[in-house]
């Protein structure tokens, strides 16, 4: 069922969620500072591209203060707006019954939007 989802995911918004995420990825690759907030773009954009079947994950290591530095950064530049068009896109995709795993699946997104050096879908 999950494959089925995917499919159906890719065809109506998640292709161009996944070269959103990484179009963005590239670009901040082009500067040396933004190069470990590119690679979680990019590993965003794979895990955005068929997010059914798949769990989130906590990442964060004990005393890790680099990766919640990160987080913090991501959140204030990018985070909070990728969530806010996550809860958007949730919000349109569950008028309608049909409309409801989709919802789902966007709502299991925010918080790898919000926090991505600490969460990740498998």
């Amino acid at each position: 069922m999950s494959f089925i989802g995917n499919i159906l995911w890719i065809i109506f918004g998640g292709f161009f969620s996944f070269l959103g995420y990484w179009i963005g990825g590239l670009f901040l690759c082009l500067t040396i500072v933004g190069i470990p907030m590119g690679i979680q773009c990019f590993r965003i954009g794979t895990a955005v591209l068929a997010p059914f079947g798949k769990d989130i994950e906590s990442i964060h290591k004990e005393g890790s203060i680099l990766g919640m530095i990160f987080d913090i950064l991501w959140l204030l530049l990018f985070g909070w707006e990728i969530a806010v068009a996550h809860l958007v896109s949730a919000a349109a995709c569950a008028i309608t019954i049909i409309g409801i795993p989709f919802a789902l699946q966007h709502l299991k997104l925010v918080p790898v939007a919000l926090f991505p050096f600490g969460t990740e879908l498998r």
